[in-house]
């Protein structure tokens, strides 16, 4: 409440000198997440303008998604630097799309602009703004492959990719592997990205039966010698939309059935940065294994970079034609920023932010959820909720989208005919966490309300 921003008049309207000094302060940490700022009088008095002029520098500065304002508390300082994105019509809070939050510690906004000037200053934009090499340069796979040593010790540039998105990776790697008809084996509920690309292939995906503990490997080698399949596609690491976690012993045992069985394993990587103890199954059976390593879940996914570590050199040149005819490439300019934070350590800092936001987040769900029956990560984007059975997915659905939330059942990820009964919630979609809060006390309502389902017509 004592706050005081140091304003150049002289640089232009003294409200724009507010909002400009409120971005500085929350910058450099003097302004804390949360905190309250003071009232409109109260700063108008402590400056002395008008009551307008600070009026005005709060709407603009929650405009640029600085600021919260809570009817009845007050102004304080944004939980996030993310604005909410255009959604549905009649859709307050979209929990729908798996995004990771963006606190401000994470301050993604002022490395974007602060990278993209040094780049300017150091090599001028104009070098990034051609067609470079759809896999990426020399230099950018170097520094890729380093900094994914840490976790996946098999990590070489020679045989890694950097490409435009783990959608288009995906894409990409159905296209260099396999032929129409071709079958691949996966979990029976599965990334709903992977079964769009593989039906535009005509590539068959077949469900596979797990337990607790993930994919049965006996199921798994079942499955291989009936179908004759291809290649098996896993999700290891905060399984989407499940949330299960792979344990050592059962990956151990998938990679050497996945030999045995001479199958093509695709793991798709996309929270292992959230877990980095995690090691992936390709780590075991590199000779075999493409493993797709998103930047998505654990920065942002507007910057469509990804990597892609491939078996050999010739399996990464394959797979750079394949994203040629895909894409094109990644967007040069986005690469040379990742590639500069992952020198100098920016990306480290938006990774460790975003997962302690993302594990507030879990702790959050946890105290709403407690006594349901759902499934989550400590530090995980998502929680997996099984409905009481008094209601169907569908109709839970639209009961809690008349009120203003979005969620996804699991009939999205399903591979069959037989989905789970339960709904994924994406932690990290709200702009903050009193909007989840709000968000988990509709859903909360909603699943203590069974009689309700039972009027609907």
């Amino acid at each position: 409440m004592d706050w005081s921003p140091t304003i150049d008049a002289a640089d232009g309207p003294v409200y724009e000198g507010i909002v400009e000094a409120l971005d500085r302060d929350i910058a450099s940490g003097r302004l804390r997440r949360g905190q309250r700022l003071p009232t409109h009088r109260a700063l108008a008095r402590t400056l002395g303008v008008d009551l307008t002029t600070v009026t005005r520098a709060y709407n603009e500065a929650r405009r640029r998604g600085l600021t919260d304002a809570r009817v009845g508390q007050g102004t304080f300082v944004a939980e996030s630097r993310s604005r909410p994105v255009r959604a549905t019509a009649g859709i307050a809070i979209d929990l729908s799309m798996n995004l990771p939050p963006q606190p401000i510690e994470a301050d993604l906004e002022g490395r974007i602009s602060r990278g993209l000037a040094t780049l300017q200053r150091d090599h001028g934009l104009s070098e990034f703004l051609n067609y470079q090499y759809a896999g990426g340069s020399d230099a950018d796979r170097s520094t890729a492959a380093q900094w994914l040593r840490r976790r996946v010790r098999t990590s070489e540039a020679d045989r890694l990719l950097v490409a435009p998105g783990t959608q288009t990776t995906l894409t990409a790697l159905l296209l260099a592997t396999t032929s129409p008809g071709d079958v691949v084996l996966v979990d029976r509920l599965t990334y709903p990205g992977f079964k769009t690309a593989a039906a535009a292939l005509g590539v068959r995906l077949v469900g596979v039966e797990a337990d607790g503990e993930g994919m049965i490997p006996e199921a798994l080698a079942e499955a291989a010698q009936r179908h004759r399949a291809k290649a098996v596609y896993l999700i290891p690491t905060m399984h989407n939309p499940t949330m299960l976690t792979i344990g050592t012993k059962r990956r151990e045992d998938l990679a050497a059935t996945i030999r045995r069985c001479d199958l093509l394993l695709f793991e798709d990587d996309a929270y292992g940065c959230l877990d980095p103890k995690a090691q992936p199954i390709a780590v075991l059976i590199p000779e075999r294994s493409y493993l797709a390593v998103s930047l998505s879940k654990c920065i942002t996914p507007g910057l469509r970079v990804s990597f892609l570590l491939t078996p050999d050199r010739a399996a990464a040149a394959a797979l750079a034609n394949a994203i040629r005819t895909v894409a094109q490439m990644p967007v040069p300019l986005m690469v040379a920023l990742v590639v500069r934070w992952l020198i100098d350590g920016s990306a480290d800092a938006i990774v460790s932010a975003i997962t302690a936001e993302a594990a507030a987040r879990q702790r959050l769900a946890a105290k709403a959820l407690s006594g349901y029956n759902y499934h989550a990560h400590p530090k995980g984007l998502h929680v997996w909720l099984a409905l009481p059975p008094a209601w169907t997915r569908a109709e839970f659905a639209a009961h809690i989208q008349r009120q203003g939330l979005a969620v996804v059942t699991s009939d999205s990820f399903s591979v069959d005919d037989h989905p789970e009964h339960a709904i994924r919630i994406a932690l990290g979609a709200a702009r903050s966490r009193s909007d989840l809060v709000v968000a988990l006390d509709l859903l909360t309502t909603a699943l203590r309300s069974p009689t309700y389902a039972s009027r609907i017509v």
